[in-house]
């Protein structure tokens, strides 16, 4: 197994500091971005209240907010979660928790995404620090899959949007797991380590750890709220616009349907404690159609691509994420069968 490509040694000093503007302009122009709506939802009220009277426009608000205030909670407690494990768990840390032999770190690093949760977000530059400390890829690569997926504010959050299907827990957990274990063993056996491009990544900020917990948190609330906006915007839509005969042509049981929400999660690319809400509105689809739209989009979405892309290297994305998607509505698919 040849060792990846990192341009900058573990111990090399940290990298130049962003511009003092640079790490401040996402939050202010998304609070920026915020205020505007309020202020244009206001201004607006009168057409809106008119549109509203429509039955299709009321039955979409509806289905809409209903999505957002059941997912909210748990967005947030997500994001304060990633945020702590952002200003207060040192990367290293990890490190030496993970067995040396390859085959070994793979499991371990995937069942540690359950002991350190944080969102999709937030696991690329984790996975990028744990391979810079010297972690084998293949468990950074695993954990980057896993911890999104199976921490334990994503499982209660899907047992509260399946309250009817508990089976949803189990196979969401099983079928995650399998996939991100499967894609870590995958790398020990056919990854190509030139691909591998790692460049330092900008983890642990220097400040007051405080202060990094504000400034993370403010970011990824922002930055995932969109997502979920836009994720219960596209579920909302599709229970309302799109003809019944459609979707249920699309929805009848079968692969089809499994891959139709295995695409539509890495399309609508929902932060992993938000989209258990989305799914469970999903009612045409089969369980297991929607358990692969669990099971891929923490895993394999466009935002993630973009990360990862930028983090290890285009060439690197590519393949990964094709071989990711694969695995993952796989995975969802054997165990949807198995369990529900």
């Amino acid at each position: 197994m040849h060792k990846p490509v990192i341009p900058v040694p573990p111990d090399a000093p940290p990298a130049e500091a962003h511009p003092p503007d640079g790490p401040r302009r996402l939050p202010e122009a998304g609070l920026m971005l915020v205020t505007v709506l309020i202020v244009a939802a206001v201004a607006l009220r009168p057409a809106l209240t008119g549109l509203l009277d429509q039955p299709a426009a009321a039955n979409w608000a509806t289905i809409f907010v209903a999505i957002t205030i059941q997912a909210v909670p748990f967005l947030v407690l997500g994001v304060t979660v990633s945020a702590t494990i952002a200003a207060f768990v040192p990367p290293g840390a990890i490190a030496r928790w993970l067995p040396g032999r390859p085959a070994l770190a793979v499991p371990a690093a995937a069942a540690m995404g359950a002991v350190l949760p944080g969102c999709e977000c937030g696991s690329v530059p984790i996975a990028a620090r744990l391979a810079a400390s010297g972690v084998t890829p293949a468990a950074a690569f695993a954990f980057m899959l896993s911890a999104p997926a199976i921490n334990p504010i994503v499982l209660v959050s899907t047992a509260v949007a399946f309250p009817g299907n508990p089976e949803m827990v189990v196979a969401r957990l099983l079928a995650s797991v399998i996939a991100s274990v499967g894609m870590g063993l995958l790398w020990i056996v056919l990854g190509r380590d030139d691909l591998l491009t790692l460049t330092r990544t900008h983890g642990n900020e220097p400040g007051p750890k405080p202060a990094v917990f504000l400034a993370t948190a403010q970011h990824d609330f922002l930055q995932a709220g969109g997502f979920l906006v836009i994720g219960a915007a596209a579920a909302a839509a599709l229970q309302t616009l799109v003809p019944r005969s459609l979707v249920n042509s699309l929805a009848s049981p079968g692969l089809v349907s499994v891959l139709v929400l295995g695409v539509l999660a890495v399309l609508v690319a929902l932060c992993s404690e938000a989209d258990a809400f989305v799914a469970a509105g999903l009612k045409q689809f089969s369980l297991t159609a929607r358990l692969a739209f669990l099971v891929v989009g923490p895993m394999v979405d466009v935002k993630l691509f973009a990360m990862q892309a930028g983090t290890f290297g285009p060439r690197f994305a590519w393949r990964f994420s094709l071989a990711t998607f694969v695995v993952a509505v796989t995975s969802a698919a054997i165990v949807g069968w198995w369990l529900l």
